[in-house]
């Protein structure tokens, strides 16, 4: 058998957080994007909205972050990286690095108010 490339690396991430409103205020704020809330999983969930069901998305829950700026980042569609960054400090995050320029887009590092890495992200 050969190995099948998968269409999308990844395929669904979760983001744990300590407050669940808190959170959902933020990353509906900083990306513009609300999120849903979602019964029918392990835990309580709020669903960032993706363009179709075959989309790739997440959701936050409540959990136990890694230590401020220790675990994976998450890069998160937005519609400008420089006003992104202006909501992430405005919501309790942190913004951690200035743009970054790649062949796909531009970028910036941030923190969300549980200390969660994320990337705010536009093509």
């Amino acid at each position: 058998m050969g190995t099948q490339v998968p269409q999308h690396a990844v395929v669904w991430f979760e983001i744990p957080v300590t407050d669940q409103e808190r959170a959902k205020a933020f990353y509906s704020a900083v990306t513009g994007n609300p999120l849903s809330d979602e019964e029918g999983g392990p835990n309580p969930m709020a669903r960032f909205a993706a363009a179709s069901d075959s989309s790739v998305a997440g959701h936050i829950y409540p959990g136990k972050p890694a230590t401020a700026g220790t675990g994976p980042t998450i890069h998160l569609a937005v519609d400008d990286v420089e006003a992104a960054m202006g909501r992430v400090t405005a919501n309790g995050g942190t913004v951690v690095s200035p743009v970054i320029s790649i062949p796909a887009g531009r970028f910036a590092y941030c923190l969300d108010p549980d200390g969660n890495s994320i990337g705010v992200f536009s093509a």
